[in-house]
């Protein structure tokens, strides 16, 4: 005879536990369908946090420009400045706005440029100030507060 104690009889299964075991591979997660879904691609548009130093230093030892707002979308986060001396729209990116108001359309501002690479062929405003909020329309500050001017 054995001096060992009988085996205690088995425990039935966790809920979690029935599962271990029966497949090999992770099971793909259901997930709800997106638009978007494995086609984000990075922005190839330089924003402040993502500019070169060099590019920095061109753009920040360049002409002080003059311009109109001509439009511009928060949620986007860009919209375009007109030139006051004419030529093409200049492209305007959130993160090169200064001060504490969101830009709408008639703000005029000074801005200076700097071209977009890969190509370098077309140009972006940095160092953006609004020097005279456009009359009769309301402005908005970053953190949400709304303004008439």
């Amino acid at each position: 005879m054995s001096s060992e104690p009988p085996p205690p009889p088995p425990q039935p299964p966790t809920p979690h536990q029935t599962n271990v075991g029966l497949l090999d591979t992770p099971r793909a997660r259901d997930r709800s369908p997106s638009p978007l879904r494995g086609n984000v691609v990075p922005s190839p548009l330089p924003t402040r946090r993502t500019r070169t130093f060099s590019a920095t230093v061109r753009a920040s030892q360049g002409p002080v420009y003059k311009g109109v707002c001509k439009c511009f979308c928060r949620s986007k986060g860009h919209g375009f400045i007109t030139p006051a001396d004419g030529g093409p729209d200049i492209f305007l990116h959130i993160s090169d706005v200064e001060g504490e108001y969101v830009p709408v359309e008639g703000d005029e501002v000074t801005y200076k440029m700097c071209s977009i690479p890969p190509k370098n062929e077309k140009l972006q405003a940095v160092e953006v100030v609004i020097t005279h909020l456009a009359p009769g329309t309301k402005h908005e500050t970053w953190s949400g507060h709304v303004i008439s001017s």
